[in-house]
């Protein structure tokens, strides 16, 4: 009568951790990778003019960046600078 009792509550436990994991898991889909999910959906079934059009924009942005005297600030540039030293670093 004991174990029958005990594997019964085993099978609740079971049963009621399984549903608690499954729920944690859809929270976490739902709250952060839903959106994310989203956005790359949007990008991939772009169309050609859409693609064109972004191709285009990125182009203008680029020439923009391209006339002025200094692309990135003093303080970007020298963090750039640090990031690429230390991946340097690693690599050797």
């Amino acid at each position: 009568m004991k174990s029958e009792n005990s594997l019964k509550v085993f099978f609740i436990k079971l049963i009621s951790i399984t549903f608690a994991i499954i729920i944690i898991i859809n929270v976490f889909y739902n709250i952060f990778l839903a959106d994310k999910l989203d956005v790359l959906n949007k990008l991939s079934s772009l169309d050609k003019n859409t693609a064109e059009i972004i191709k285009d924009k990125v182009r203008t942005e680029l020439r923009n960046g391209l006339k002025k005297e200094r692309i990135l600030s003093q303080e970007d540039a020298i963090l750039i600078k640090k990031f690429i030293g230390k991946i340097s670093s690693e690599l050797k």
